[in-house]
């Protein structure tokens, strides 16, 4: 790999702002935990709870993805007048899903909450929390259209200080209403629904003013095409997701040593992931942009780059986490136990970190390109035979090792397929028609 290349300045120019926004994007519920956790144990179990039915909004992240190479590549293409009027048919997508999803998670929370397993008292402040929550959704969404425009057209910084500001005044507000109101739970729902509901405003402004007024009436053509394309990583996140979702119920099963564990090397594989990820926008923001514009060398070229760059990172953190195996746990938990089944999971944890790198940076190039039915198929592909790994595992009885290793096949497969579709070059179509 060479040291230097021309695309390394518009990789970083786009990676680190777009790390930012993600690394400040999971601080709401870090913030929600810290506070909540000196309310009480049922309090901190039903922010659990209720954690756990939000994280589902993530596999709508398509409005946010699909969105962004839309519009890199008619940017790319010359067509900025289609470009501005994606950008409000995002705007118009968000804000319609996001009003269905809010008033049915307020008006389904009791048998939401229920579905996750919890009751009595913890049930009902999950169940209060959500309804207040509810409010905020839709703004949430918004902040998922937005950025996706705004990375379309290479507008990073904004964004990032939209949502840095966001999670300040989360702070702010969650502070005031628990401790100062004494308001409980409901305050840590009210601060975060308020802080949402302004940042999605920020967002609102920020689309509005660049689209332009007169590019913002709903145009169903261009939003079908986003649909389109989104319903194919919509299926590409609800397999991911689900794959670690019953990664986790199987690990569950065996013990809470081995929950212990996988909770503490999941949570940093996701740490981790965010660096990766960053990248991985950049890919969308490139690959979609020089597409458009009719160059699909420079669109290999700065892939095959950004593909370099995200092994090179990864392998460092396996190097770190091989190195501190002994030390990172023990940030976490005292527990011998516990401390005993992260060494078990610990070097398939670690190794899968250049994998990871590559993953990711390919997973960003194919959806920079539009191609959505490979992407899902491959990802489905996956996910089936993950979970052939999850069941021989639970059956087995191989433990938390089994379960990581379920992941790593997740991993590798989607490396094998993704791999062999980028060296063929077929999503290599350019031009924005």
């Amino acid at each position: 790999m060479r040291l230097r290349s021309a695309y390394d300045g518009e990789i970083l120019r786009l990676a680190l702002p777009a790390l930012g926004a993600l690394a400040a994007e999971p601080l709401y519920i870090l913030v929600d935990t810290a506070i909540v956790g000196h309310l009480g144990r049922s309090q901190l179990a039903a922010l659990g709870a209720a954690a756990t039915v939000l994280s589902v909004l993530a596999t709508f992240n398509f409005l946010q993805y699909g969105t962004t190479a839309q519009v890199a590549r008619a940017s790319g293409a010359g067509a900025d007048e289609t470009a501005r009027r994606l950008g409000a048919q995002a705007l118009w997508l968000s804000l319609g899903i996001g009003i269905v999803l809010a008033a049915a998670i307020a008006l389904f929370a009791g048998p939401i909450v229920a579905l996750v397993g919890v009751e009595g008292e913890t049930a009902d402040y999950a169940a209060t929390y959500l309804r207040i929550v509810a409010i905020g959704v839709p703004s949430f969404f918004l902040a998922l259209g937005g950025q996706g425009y705004l990375r379309g057209v290479s507008e990073l910084t904004a964004p990032l200080v939209l949502i840095v500001l966001g999670n300040i005044l989360n702070v702010v507000l969650e502070l005031l209403f628990v401790y100062g109101f004494d308001w409980g739970i409901e305050g840590s729902a009210w601060g975060t629904a308020i802080a949402q509901s302004c940042m999605g405003a920020g967002f609102l402004w920020l689309i509005v003013r660049r689209v332009g007024r007169a590019h913002i009436a709903p145009v169903l053509p261009l939003a079908r095409r986003l649909l389109s394309v989104g319903k194919y990583l919509f299926v590409r996140t609800t397999a991911l997701i689900g794959a670690f979702v019953l990664a986790g119920a199987v690990v569950a099963r065996f013990g809470d040593a081995e929950l212990g564990a996988y909770q503490i090397s999941f949570q940093l594989w996701i740490f981790l992931a965010l660096v990766l990820d960053a990248i991985a926008i950049a890919g969308q923001i490139i690959v979609g942009r020089e597409l458009g514009a009719g160059r699909p060398e420079r669109a290999y070229d700065a892939s095959v780059r950004m593909i370099g760059l995200s092994i090179v990172t990864g392998a460092v953190f396996a190097l770190a986490l091989l190195l501190l195996a002994d030390v990172l746990p023990r940030l976490f938990t005292g527990d011998a136990a516990v401390l005993a089944q992260c060494a078990l999971l610990w070097p398939i944890f670690a190794l899968m970190q250049p994998l990871n790198g590559a993953v990711f940076a390919l997973d960003g190039i194919l959806i920079g390109a539009s191609d959505g039915p490979y992407i899902a198929a491959s990802m489905v592909l996956a996910f089936c035979l993950c979970v052939v790994v999850l069941v021989v595992a639970s059956a087995a009885d191989w433990g938390v090792r089994g379960v990581w290793a379920a992941l790593a096949v997740l991993i590798i497969a989607r490396l094998v397929t993704m791999a062999a579709r980028f060296v063929r070059r077929r999503w290599l179509v350019t031009g924005w028609a």
